[in-house]
């Protein structure tokens, strides 16, 4: 009767401890899934940062030609008024 108690024992050991790798392999299982989650997250976000870094970089030359012809035209502008007002000051 003993040799059964401890072989019973023995199964029920040998049960939580199959219960305790299931667990232990389903978390695993768990982590792998939520890291490529997290990997498939990652990627997606540096190809939009590439995306957002390539609109950034054309609307920063974009900005700079504006910005030049700005200055072309307030330059011609300066030179109009210039003359506009020399005609005007003209004696007649």
């Amino acid at each position: 009767m003993a040799d059964q108690s401890a072989v019973d024992a023995a199964v029920k050991r040998l049960a939580l401890a199959l219960d305790a790798l299931d667990a232990a392999v389903e978390r695993r299982q768990e982590s792998d899934r939520n890291e490529e989650t997290l990997a498939s997250q990652l990627q997606a976000l540096g190809a939009d940062r590439s995306k957002l870094a390539a609109a950034l970089d054309g609307e920063t030359s974009r900005s700079r030609r504006l910005e030049a012809a700005n200055r072309e035209i307030a330059g011609r502008i300066d030179v109009a008024m210039t003359a506009i007002q020399s005609v005007l000051d003209e004696p007649d």
